[in-house]
């Protein structure tokens, strides 16, 4: 059974250089308007779909905090039960760490946004305003504009004019789009605020290449007043030309050597694949989506370099462990490592020749996604009776509770239902059915939230629960009537993340406001 840990604990666990994990299991909306520094959001709904991944052996030391302790222990019962065997949760949760005088902070994917405000601070990475840029593109310039953003947001909105370009790649391909240009033409680097497209133009300025970010991104473009073009297609990155090739693997020796970053030959990767079950070993390919899904090696998961960057803090979930990055050579492996190291990573990794090394020692590559395997969903479905569509629609229960995000209930859900957060099952469910003998069906998107729920519910003793079978996806499919809206909502929503791509003008001003001022302490300095 999980015990209490006192903010001072804490904080001396957050002052050493012993492996553990500070996990807050609130919903983004609450972490993101305060929570304590290093803490990794895991929202507890979401405890069972990544904790394997996120936290790979289950000896970690886990602290588990929210606001005051409730969702906090009961989301430490959720690890015991998935066999996780050192877990503690914040006696008072952050409100009493505040009350302690002990420091917070607001935001999401700090330290990396953090890191990217120091670098443009004390590295004076060269920028260029939208109105430049837009004055620029009027007059006919010569321009290459790059989007560092993950091919989706590109796609989504764009730059005018600008191609796809993820920040994991543009070391590797830069030489090649120099190849293509005029010598005069300007290289443009973007995101969508501002991290991303720091941290490329510092890539490509230790690379001794002219670039210019631009400043504020597209959100910065949008506020001066110019359009967006939707739906770009610039989406292909052609094959890499050995001269490219060769310079990015220079530059990735250059970067091991400067910012300390180790390399594993196949034997020695083996041996740390062997201590996977005594200790924590993030296993992290690179490269692009088609590439990692041709050929990579067993156990590494696929996050393309930009992102693995960009979300550092939902990555490296547990700290003082060891990370170990792959590619199918090493240069994007080793840029993407020597950015840990600069974070303050200290067991930092990459694999020297990546894939090709592996299949070249004679070795297995696996080929597509592995399946995602969802923590406790065995049980469950061994526990929990399931209903069809048409049964549910036939056979009104005396309630029907709606356990996905407060987005998802509202894009629609069975008429009448309510909504509850798995997250705040236990505690808000009680309300909502007084009676243990009340009859109800428990539902969500696709069906595996909500049977983990209807288990949740029986074994707090109620005893008529099932479970739609396949959620909505499955009530749509069979055309029964769909409801939308907040109807039906037992507390106000605080699972939103209004840090997201979609935010107003006025979200955006505060947003880009908030990252120039994490680099205030640096220009101080």
């Amino acid at each position: 059974m999980a015990q209490k840990i006192t903010s001072n604990d804490l904080k001396d666990l957050l002052e050493g250089i012993s492996p553990f994990a500070l996990i807050d299991v609130r919903e983004s909306g609450e972490y993101n308007a305060t929570h304590i520094p290093g803490a990794a959001l895991i929202p507890r709904r979401r405890i069972e779909y990544i904790i394997e991944s996120s936290v790979p052996f289950k000896g970690t030391q886990i602290v588990i905090c929210d606001d005051d302790g409730r969702r906090a222990e009961l989301a430490a019962a959720t690890l015991d039960n998935l066999g996780y065997t050192n877990v503690r949760y914040l006696e008072g949760g952050t409100n009493r760490w505040a009350s302690n005088d002990l420091p917070t902070e607001w935001g999401v994917n700090v330290p990396t946004k953090d890191f990217g405000e120091m670098l443009e601070v004390v590295h004076h990475v060269p920028e260029i305003t939208a109105d430049d840029l837009h004055q620029r593109i009027e007059n006919g310039e010569k321009l290459v504009i790059l989007d560092t953003r993950t091919p989706e947001e590109y796609h989504n909105f764009c730059i005018p004019g600008g191609r796809s370009m993820p920040g994991g790649e543009l070391a590797l391909r830069i030489t090649d789009i120099k190849n293509q240009i005029d010598d005069d033409t300007t290289v443009v680097i973007n995101c969508a605020g501002r991290t991303r497209s720091i941290m490329g133009t510092r890539v490509l300025q230790r690379m001794g290449i002219n670039a210019v970010g631009l400043k504020n991104g597209t959100s910065g473009w949008l506020l001066a007043g110019y359009e967006l073009e939707y739906g770009g297609d610039r989406l292909t990155l052609p094959e890499v030309s050995d001269e490219s090739q060769s310079a990015a693997e220079e530059y990735a020796t250059r970067l091991a050597s400067e910012d300390g970053v180790g390399y594993l030959d196949i034997p020695a990767l083996q041996d740390v694949l062997a201590n996977q079950d005594k200790e924590s070993i993030y296993l992290i390919d690179v490269r692009t989506e088609d590439e990692y899904k041709a050929g990579h090696i067993p156990g590494f998961r696929w996050f393309p370099g930009g992102q693995a960057v960009q979300r550092s803090d939902d990555v490296a979930v547990v700290k003082n462990a060891t990370y170990v990055f792959c590619c199918d050579g090493k240069a994007r492996a080793t840029i993407t490592a020597s950015i840990y190291r600069q974070l303050g990573h200290e067991n930092v990794f990459a694999v020297d020749g990546g894939s090709n090394a592996w299949e070249g020692a004679r070795q297995t590559l696996e080929t597509g996604f592995p399946i995602s395997k969802l923590s406790g969903i065995d049980a469950a479905n061994a526990d929990v009776r399931k209903v069809s569509p048409q049964e549910l629609s036939n056979n009104q229960p005396d309630l029907v509770l709606f356990v996905d995000t407060s987005e998802d209930f509202s894009k629609g859900h069975t008429p009448g239902a309510k909504w509850i957060t798995r997250s705040w099952l236990e505690v808000e469910v009680i309300e909502a059915a007084p009676s243990k003998e009340t009859s109800i069906t428990v539902s969500c998107r696709d069906g595996r939230g909500s049977t983990l729920a209807a288990a949740t519910l029986q074994s707090m003793g109620y005893t008529n629960v099932t479970a739609l079978e396949g959620g909505m996806a499955a009530w749509r499919k069979a055309g029964l009537p769909v409801e939308e809206g907040l109807t039906g909502i037992i507390r106000p929503p605080s699972d939103v993340n209004y840090l997201g791509i979609s935010r107003s003008y006025g979200e955006m001003m505060n947003y880009l406001r908030w990252e120039t001022a994490l680099g205030e302490k640096y220009a101080a300095d």
